[in-house]
């Protein structure tokens, strides 16, 4: 692995923490050991985003027994470690896309794309952008993002490759897997995909520790890294955790969570065994 390792610990504070957040969290802890385990808090959406769930997340990580290096409530080199804090990281970075023409503005609403986009190839996964926008030249200079949403233009046909430490040699055809995907919301709100590049780049984090339902995500990814004329991270993808039904763990998963399973008396060591099936 590079030397220094930096890895991070990236939770969003929409809910409690669950079994599979606890599987994530504990590998990535344990390939930082001997490196730096940045925590970040990405609370970005401020609909969604709760101060009770923040304090959750310090108090699960605690008991749980998973040290970090820098984050929030300990500072680092790169403070802030609050998403919300960081808005000019991501407008630099929009701006830069905009200028080089690697974003266009789309003004799309929810109906129109119910009507015409793609259906996607996972269940998790957002439906494919069926282009109306892209094509559409746009007059006058935005200066700022808010009012419409901003797409990342993929290259058609081009297969992003890269190795996942764990999960070996991944493949993905840019147009036809994904499509051009949000990077701004018209709420003004930067979208998940170009704010973790912003953040993972600036606070050099070496390896992405993080669940394998991301896969597509890193490919999206590696094309901003590249648009951006930055170096993409190594990656590293665990597996989901599934209930009994083989759904893939959710914040909605309550019976699940960290609160309940400290309600009910289970020890840290049984939480840590139950995330990995033990």
């Amino acid at each position: 692995m590079p030397s220094p390792y930096r890895g991070r610990l990236a939770p969003s504070p929409t809910g409690l923490f669950h079994l599979g957040h606890v599987r994530t969290f504990l590998v990535a802890a344990q390939r930082a050991r001997g490196g730096i385990l940045i925590l970040r808090n990405e609370d970005l959406d401020p609909d969604r985003c709760h101060a009770d769930f923040v304090h959750a997340m310090f108090e699960d990580l605690r008991w749980l027994g998973i040290p970090w290096d820098e984050g929030p409530d300990c500072g680092g080199p790169f403070a802030p470690y609050s998403q919300s804090e960081r808005r000019d990281f991501y407008l630099r970075a929009w701006q830069q896309l905009r200028d080089g023409g690697f974003a266009y503005p789309c003004t799309c609403s929810r109906k129109d794309l119910a009507f015409s986009a793609s259906a996607p190839n996972e269940a998790d996964d957002e439906p494919i952008y069926p282009g109306k926008c892209r094509v559409r030249a746009y007059i006058g200079r935005f200066d700022r993002p808010f009012g419409v949403n901003w797409r990342f233009r993929v290259p058609d046909g081009e297969a992003i490759e890269f190795e996942d430490a764990h999960l070996g040699p991944q493949r993905y055809l840019a147009g036809s897997d994904f499509g051009d995907f949000v990077i701004w919301r018209r709420d003004d709100v930067p979208a998940y995909q170009l704010a973790v590049v912003v953040d993972d780049n600036a606070m050099q984090i070496t390896e992405v520790v993080r669940g394998e339902d991301l896969l597509k995500s890193t490919a999206r990814q590696i094309l901003l890294y590249r648009a951006l004329g930055l170096q993409a991270p190594q990656f590293y993808h665990c597996g989901l955790v599934r209930d009994e039904y083989g759904i893939r763990l959710a914040k909605r998963h309550d019976a699940l969570s960290i609160r309940r399973l400290r309600e009910s008396r289970r020890s840290p060591e049984e939480v840590r065994a139950l995330a990995f099936g033990r």
